[in-house]
């Protein structure tokens, strides 16, 4: 990915932080009929290795899994909170007028070389980790467990897990970091004055970075 180095994000447990908190993200491997793809949620296992570990599963009817070239690199890329910044919200566009619009976001790039399983025992402990992860966030304490054992079973059946060890692990914090400070504080406003999709979260990301965090 593009990364000049006022945006970069270099910080594992930040990177870590920012997978667990996004969770769905694009799984891309290569295999015999070119690039594929699969919007899934995925975990990080923050124990394997220098980066970690991505866990996640796909639909045994997905012939990713299946065509996805043995030992390839792949590819887990996570997008957080994005928004449209207006170059009326500087003060350099009433300075001089030299400004132009752009896009904030913040993105993390996961690569590795995945291995794909369909051990019955290997993937109940997975989906069983990963809906711990999303009920708990709920608060409304459905867990596999509650769902007959036979269904589950049979569920399992329907679905292929893979692990990929992250061999590199990339963060992009495009938060005007680039900008006049000025600047930055009328973006700052100005996203919180439009409060319309995820203006609200990028915009306290923006300040948390003006701060230094």
């Amino acid at each position: 990915m593009y990364n000049p180095r006022w945006f970069k994000e270099e910080r594992v447990e930040v990177l870590h932080r920012a997978i667990e908190t996004i969770s769905f993200g694009t799984f891309v491997t290569s295999g015999k009929s070119g690039l594929l793809a699969s919007h899934i949620p995925m975990m990080v296992d923050r124990s394997g290795g220098k980066f970690g570990t991505i866990h996640g599963h796909v639909a045994r009817g997905n012939n990713q899994w299946r065509d996805t070239n043995a030992g390839s690199q792949a590819l887990a890329m996570f997008v957080g909170p994005d928004a449209y910044i207006s170059p009326s919200w500087y003060q350099t566009h009433r300075d001089d007028g030299k400004v132009v619009p752009t896009w904030n976001y913040i993105s993390v790039h996961a690569r590795g070389r995945p291995i794909f399983f369909d051990d019955a025992e290997r993937l109940l402990k997975f989906v069983t980790k990963l809906t711990v992860h999303f009920e708990n966030a709920s608060s409304t304490g459905w867990s596999v467990a509650d769902a007959p054992e036979d269904y589950i079973a049979s569920e399992l059946k329907a679905i292929i897990g893979f692990e990929m060890p992250i061999e590199s692990l990339e963060g992009k914090w495009k938060l005007s970091q680039n900008r006049p400070e000025a600047d930055k504080k009328g973006a700052i406003e100005g996203l919180r004055r439009r409060a319309a999709r995820k203006d609200l979260e990028v915009s306290n990301e923006m300040e948390a970075k003006l701060k230094g965090r």
